[in-house]
């Protein structure tokens, strides 16, 4: 039998624990399973410092929407602690996708603008097709803050993410890595995390049908699914 492997979820910096209980049910096998605490800092660098200060000394690392952008931050931190990772609907993606556009065109403020604006609340976190009796229980379970913080954050993160350094982030990850996205997602549609998919060398791409960007609680089932096959890799 494989050794235990502690395994870290990373919500959404404005969103709930509570995003993450379905996953909790189904990796406690695998390993201690832990929320990590981003709401105490300032910056995604201090953020990730936290949640390497507080994680065990290996684990699976798994972070939903910003929490993916996190990810990837404590990976460029300390990539020889996370043994597995998984970015879900990764707002990173978004940000990757932006800083290739800039080599194009680099306006940095009108790119924190469009990053400021994109991670609010005017963009659906759900899927269209969800029933709206089932989209207002969702929004009951996912609790979430002002989001002029992450939106501030990811903002701030966004002045110095360039094209060449996202590259060489994602190149530089050799561990186990799943890249999930809804196939409705619209803060970070599926070609994004292909872009993200495509850069790690060996990531697994998995894009879940009938799914906004809430995958963890919108399709529990099928989010399980594929991070226990992630664990069991």
């Amino acid at each position: 039998m494989a050794e235990p492997l502690p395994i870290v979820l990373i919500p959404g910096l404005n969103r709930s624990a509570r995003l993450h209980a379905e996953q909790i049910t189904a990796l406690w096998r695998f390993g201690p399973v832990e929320i990590a605490d981003h709401t105490r800092d300032s910056s995604m660098d201090a953020i990730a410092a936290r949640i390497l200060a507080d994680a065990p000394p290996r684990f699976a690392l798994a972070g939903l929407s910003m929490g993916g952008y996190l990810a990837l931050t404590v990976m460029r931190q300390a990539p020889e602690r996370v043994q597995k990772l998984a970015l879900l609907d990764d707002l990173g993606a978004a940000g990757n996708a932006g800083a290739k556009r800039a080599t194009q065109a680099p306006d940095r403020a009108r790119r924190k603008r469009s990053i400021r604006r994109n991670s609010g609340a005017a963009v659906s976190v759900f899927r269209p097709s969800q029933p709206p009796r089932r989209r207002s229980a969702a929004r009951a379970r996912a609790p979430h803050g002002r989001g002029d913080r992450s939106a501030g954050l990811l903002a701030s993160a966004a002045g110095d993410h360039d094209a060449a350094r996202c590259a060489t982030l994602l190149a530089a990850i050799k561990c186990p890595t799943l890249v999930l996205v809804g196939d409705g997602d619209a803060l970070t549609p599926p070609a994004l995390s292909r872009e993200i998919a495509d850069g790690i060398s060996g990531s697994r791409l998995v894009i879940v049908p009938d799914c906004g960007h809430l995958s963890t609680m919108e399709q529990p089932e099928a989010v399980n699914k594929a991070l226990v096959e992630w664990m069991t890799d």
